[in-house]
C-alpha cells in the first residue's frame, strides 16, 4: 500500500512536469491528478439563435452525446474536460481528450526546488483603475439601498505584460506548489477572433479555492466559500483576523445567501441533503474564507455531475443575488467581458461522475502577457475601500506565484 501510494505521488508530479500549453488540459485537486492530452473530439457549441441561457441549460445533453459518440467509436477515453464561462452567451470550451492520464494527490518533497521568477519586469495596467472601482463599489450599493438587489459580485483585472515568453509550465508549478489544498488548472482555450491560431492561443491558468461540485456514483457534494479576509504574516494578528471573519455580520450574511442559494439548487437532485448551520474557516497562503461543506445523495443515477454544475452556476459566492439583477449590475458596472473567470472548470465522465470548480484566483495567459482577475462580494454594509483591499489580497495568488513581491520589478 505504502509503495503503491508512493508510486501515485510520483506519477503525479510527473504529470504536472508533462503539461504542455497548447496541447494538454490539467487538474489537481486535493485527491487526484489529470492531465489529458490532445483532441478526439469537441463538444459543438450551441446552434441557432437561441443561445443563452438555454444553451448552457443543454450543455450537459450536448456533452453526454458526445462522450456515447465516442464510446461508440471504441474511444476508451469517454471524458469530457474544460472549461464553462461566465456568461452563457460564450460557448463552453469542453473536449473529449486522445489520452488521460489520472494519479494521486501532488505532494512537493524537499527536493523539489523552489518557485523562480517567471520574469524580471511586467508592465501592469489595472482594469478599471483603483478609483474607478471605488465608484463601482458605490454604483452597487445604491443600486442596494433602492431595489431588491441584494448581493452582487464586482470585479477587477490586472493586465500584465512582459517582454519574455511566459514560462506557463512553471507558473503551474509554482501554484500548485503554494496551493496544494486547491484545485490546480490549466485548460486551453480557442484563439481571439480574427487572430492566427498561434498568435491568438490562450491558456486559462489558475488555483482554485472553491469547489463547486464533485459527484461519485450516488454521493453530491459542493464547498461554498463567500466572506473573505487577508491574511497577515504576524501569527496573532493572523489568528485575530480569523476570529473576526467568523464573526462579522456582514461576512456572515454574504455566506448565508451563497449557501441558501446553493441548497436551493441541489435539493431538486439530491436527498438527505447536509448543510451545517454554521460556516467554517478554511485558509490559503493569501486569505481566510468562510466555507461550508454541503453533501447529499443524488436521486437520480443519470443526472451528471456537469448537470449538477449548470444548475449552480453562477452561484452568488461569483455573482450575486437575486442571479438576474446581479448579473445586469455586473455588466453595467465592470469596464470587461470576464469570460471564463467565475465560470467553473473540470471533468465529466460518461458515468456521470466528475469535478468543478469555481474559476477564481486565475489569469488568462497569452504569449507574453497575462490578464489577471479579482472580484469581491458587495452587500449592505459594505465599504468600497475594503472590498478594494480585499481584491488585492485575491491577486496575490497568482502575483505570488509569478514571482511578484520577491525582487521582480513591476512598472506601470
Amino acid at each position: 500500500m505504502v509503495g503503491n501510494s508512493c508510486a501515485s505521488r510520483m506519477l503525479a508530479a510527473q504529470l504536472l512536469e508533462s503539461y504542455e500549453a497548447g496541447s494538454s488540459f490539467f487538474f489537481a485537486s486535493p485527491k487526484r491528478t489529470l492531465l489529458a492530452r490532445g483532441t478526439f473530439a469537441t463538444v459543438p457549441h450551441s446552434g441557432g439563435t437561441n443561445g443563452g441561457t438555454n444553451a448552457l441549460a443543454r450543455l450537459p445533453e450536448r456533452v453526454a452525446a458526445v462522450l456515447n459518440e465516442a464510446r461508440e467509436a471504441d474511444h476508451d477515453i469517454p471524458v469530457a474536460v474544460g472549461a464553462v464561462p461566465f456568461d452563457s452567451s460564450i460557448p463552453a470550451q469542453l473536449v473529449v481528450p486522445m489520452t488521460l492520464q489520472r494519479a494521486g494527490p501532488l505532494e512537493f518533497g524537499s527536493d523539489v526546488p523552489a518557485q523562480r521568477p517567471l520574469a524580471e519586469r511586467y508592465t501592469v495596467q489595472p482594469v478599471p483603475e483603483p478609483a474607478a472601482y471605488l465608484n463601482g463599489v458605490s454604483r452597487a450599493l445604491e443600486l442596494m439601498g433602492s431595489g431588491p438587489l441584494r448581493k452582487v459580485v464586482l470585479s477587477r483585472a490586472l493586465q500584465l505584460s512582459t517582454a519574455t515568453p511566459i514560462d506557463l509550465r512553471q507558473l503551474l508549478r509554482n501554484l500548485a506548489r503554494r496551493n496544494p489544498s486547491g484545485y490546480t488548472f490549466a485548460v486551453d482555450l480557442p484563439p481571439l477572433k480574427g487572430s492566427a491560431p498561434e498568435a491568438g492561443r490562450r491558456t486559462l491558468i489558475g488555483a482554485s479555492p472553491e469547489l463547486l461540485v464533485s459527484r461519485s456514483g450516488f454521493q453530491v457534494v459542493a464547498n461554498p466559500l463567500a466572506g473573505t479576509t487577508p491574511r497577515s504574516a504576524d501569527p496573532v494578528e493572523d489568528q485575530e483576523r480569523a476570529a473576526a471573519l467568523r464573526v462579522s455580520p456582514k461576512d456572515l450574511h454574504e455566506h448565508a445567501v451563497v449557501i441558501d442559494s446553493v441548497a436551493e439548487a441541489l435539493r431538486p437532485y439530491c436527498k438527505n441533503l447536509v448543510v451545517p448551520k454554521e460556516p467554517s474557516l478554511v485558509s490559503t497562503p493569501t486569505l481566510w474564507h468562510l466555507s461550508t461543506r454541503i453533501s447529499g445523495e443524488l436521486l437520480d443515477p443519470s443526472i451528471s455531475s456537469l448537470t449538477l454544475a449548470v444548475a449552480m452556476h453562477p452561484t452568488p459566492a461569483v455573482c450575486g443575488y437575486p442571479a438576474e439583477l446581479a448579473h445586469e449590475a455586473i455588466g453595467s458596472i465592470e469596464p470587461f467581458e470576464r469570460g471564463f473567470y467565475t465560470g467553473t472548470v473540470g471533468w465529466c465522465d460518461a458515468n456521470g461522475d466528475g469535478q468543478w470548480a469555481v474559476t477564481i484566483r486565475c489569469a488568462e495567459a497569452g504569449e507574453n502577457s497575462l490578464r489577471l482577475f479579482a472580484g469581491a462580494g458587495i452587500v449592505a454594509g459594505s465599504k468600497p475601500e475594503s472590498e478594494l483591499a480585499e481584491t488585492e489580497a485575491k491577486f496575490r495568488t497568482m502575483l505570488q506565484a509569478m514571482g511578484l513581491g520577491q525582487g521582480v520589478e513591476v512598472q506601470r
